[in-house]
């Protein structure tokens, strides 16, 4: 009788445990740490300049680490993009502020809609993170400035301007960061997970069906989602090179990345296909194929040999990637050898085989060493 995959469950306390200690270790990761003393940095010196700027502008001298905090990114490019963006959204705040306080007198009806028209200004492409600083600039200045808005509105936007400009500086300056580490390693990573489960889905074909081990049916949403982190880690790494002066000390064909990211994705694809089919045909009992008892051994010689590819590393050992890549792929073709010459099912179900087969072929075609 076919009996649907065990949930594994945990305790609330365990989860909340778990979740706690992975928060922790985020927070305190070496990356984080590093932009934490970089933006303390920023913010010290900010407040040590803000006193020297000129005019009205030196009575305002807490909003100058307020701009080097807002600028401080991890990426030289990203402490550009939001520097810039905060302070196009100051300006077009003041702009609002000023505008209100020309024609009308602040009262809670205006001042609510001059906050919509703010957080609809927001909305102008190219603002980004500056969309949240247009209502909160025009807000500020009719609040605090009120009395004086024209020495406010001077000093707020040249402070921010000053603070902007030091965080940019030291994150450009100290240590500029570079993440390519954490994108080889999640490629590596990812790689390895699906060399593992293709692996243990060719022990599940060996096993008495239903199996034992079925972990593996129930790893297919994670394969995607450790797809979308991995583009996104290589996306991070590509954008900390932009504007970063150590990307010549440390170079990076990040067109490769992207390359083996693409060919990771497909192969996530076809083994997520994979993955529902088997498990349909082990535990669903109504579903309009099957695979062949005949098929189970070469079936699982072909899937484990392919999985023992992905486990591999073309760069690390050119010559055994390519005799892993041979015998997968002989082990795949013996298996459409075996299934062609199969004698037709009489019991009315498709042969989930072909299936099967198909992806290990576009598998092994987005993995085929280049050299």
């Amino acid at each position: 009788m076919p009996r649907a995959p065990k949930q594994v469950t945990w305790g609330r306390g365990t989860e909340i445990l778990k979740r706690a200690v992975g928060g922790l270790t985020a927070a305190f990761a070496a990356q984080r740490l590093q932009l934490a003393a970089k933006a303390a940095i920023a913010a010290g010196l900010a407040f040590l300049i803000a006193p020297l700027m000129p005019g009205a502008a030196a009575n305002y001298p807490y909003y100058a680490p307020l701009g080097a905090l807002v600028a401080m990114y991890h990426n030289v490019a990203g402490s550009v993009r939001q520097g810039v963006q905060a302070l196009a959204g100051l300006a077009v705040g003041i702009g609002l502020a000023f505008v209100l306080v020309a024609y009308t007198d602040p009262s809670p009806l205006t001042v609510a809609f001059f906050m919509g028209i703010g957080v609809l200004l927001g909305g102008l492409p190219g603002i980004g993170s500056g969309k949240d600083w247009i209502p909160t600039a025009a807000l500020l200045v009719l609040l605090v400035g009120n009395s004086d808005p024209d020495d406010f509105s001077f000093g707020y936007l040249l402070q921010m301007g000053v603070g902007v400009v030091i965080g940019i500086g030291v994150n450009f300056l100290i240590f500029p960061p570079l993440h390519f580490n954490a994108a080889a390693a999640s490629l590596d990573e990812l790689r390895r997970a699906l060399g593992t489960q293709l692996t243990d889905m060719g022990k599940a074909l060996r096993e008495e069906w239903p199996p034992e081990h079925e972990e593996w049916s129930r790893r297919s949403d994670e394969l995607a989602a450790a797809s979308r982190s991995v583009r996104h880690l290589v996306s991070e790494a590509d954008a900390s090179r932009r504007g970063n002066p150590r990307r010549r000390l440390h170079p990076r064909d990040m067109e490769k990345d992207y390359r083996n990211l693409r060919e990771l994705e497909r192969v996530t694809f076809h083994i997520q296909d994979m993955t529902d089919v088997l498990s349909d045909v082990i535990w669903e009992s109504d579903v309009p194929y099957a695979v062949p008892v005949q098929d189970s051994g070469p079936l699982s010689e072909a899937i484990t040999a392919t999985g023992e590819l992905l486990g591999s590393y073309f760069e690390d050992d050119e010559k055994g990637y390519q005799e892993r890549f041979d015998a997968a792929r002989s082990a795949v073709e013996a298996c459409m050898t075996s299934t062609a010459d199969r004698e037709p099912e009489k019991q009315g179900k498709v042969p989930a085989s072909e299936s099967l087969l198909l992806s290990l072929h576009r598998i092994l075609r987005a993995v085929r060493p280049t050299g």
